[in-house]
């Protein structure tokens, strides 16, 4: 059965750094585009960034909210992909997402492309 697995995420004061992972059961991260989604209070879910499949290039793409201060990674051996998120602002807060699908490269900003999603883990950064 397909599941992803979250964890980390906390509170942390603005300018820290925090760290989401997301781990894949019963699928293959590499064989999928992986992204990341957010949620505030009262918010639609919202696109972070996106690691696309080894098939599909592997490329990298951030929402330019986050573009130089949040990195995806991923650990191959243990099929787990990593959100750091550094420089922290009070407008990062929310649920953070961890999604798995086959979108094409125009889509992949939807989260409608998305079959698979992780529970979601809570990111707070006080004003």
């Amino acid at each position: 059965q397909e599941e992803l697995v979250q964890s980390g995420g906390g509170l942390v004061q603005a300018g820290g750094s925090l760290s989401v992972s997301c781990a894949g059961s019963g699928l293959t991260l590499t064989d999928y585009t992986v992204a990341w989604f957010r949620q505030g209070p009262g918010e639609e879910r919202k696109f972070v960034a996106a690691l696309r499949s080894r098939s599909s290039g592997g490329r990298q793409a951030y929402t330019d909210s986050v573009k130089g201060r949040f990195t995806i990674s991923r650990d191959n051996a243990k099929n787990t992909q990593f959100l750091q998120m550094n420089s922290l602002k009070p407008e990062d807060t929310a649920v953070y997402y961890c999604a798995v699908g086959r979108p094409i490269l125009s889509a992949q900003r939807d989260p409608k492309m998305y079959r698979y999603w992780g529970q979601g883990t809570q990111v707070t950064v006080p004003s």
